[in-house]
């Protein structure tokens, strides 16, 4: 089997606060319909949806490489309109890392990887 992709979906306790949340970090959000959005940066895609389960307690944590860990932490400093709950950079054998949590739990490694 060959794959193209590969896309998450992320339930949202609050789907407005969640999608609010991603634009703030500059992500795009666009509606699919009423209870879902594709979230999109660059070529980094995943759904949001509405969705009621306890997220936090199922550990759902996603990776997102960045070629500059200084500016990824630097926009996560700059969101004013929505409570980020982060750690500042850790440096580790491989690289840099943040980590970032969303509005319903599911927690981000927002990583720089050594070249």
């Amino acid at each position: 089997m060959k794959s193209n992709d590969i896309r998450p979906f992320i339930p949202a306790k609050d789907f407005e606060l969640s999608k609010s949340f991603y634009k703030a970090l500059g992500f795009d959000c666009d509606d699919a319909n009423d209870s879902m959005a594709v979230v999109s940066n660059g070529v980094c895609t995943f759904f949001l949806y509405k969705g009621e389960s306890d997220i936090a307690d199922n550990h759902f944590m996603f990776q997102l490489s960045v070629p500059n860990i200084e500016g990824a932490l630097s926009a996560i400093q700059n969101v004013s309109d929505v409570k980020v709950k982060y750690e500042s950079v850790k440096e580790e054998r491989w690289g840099k890392v943040i980590y970032l949590w969303g509005p319903s739990g599911e927690m981000w490694h927002i990583t720089e990887l050594n070249k």
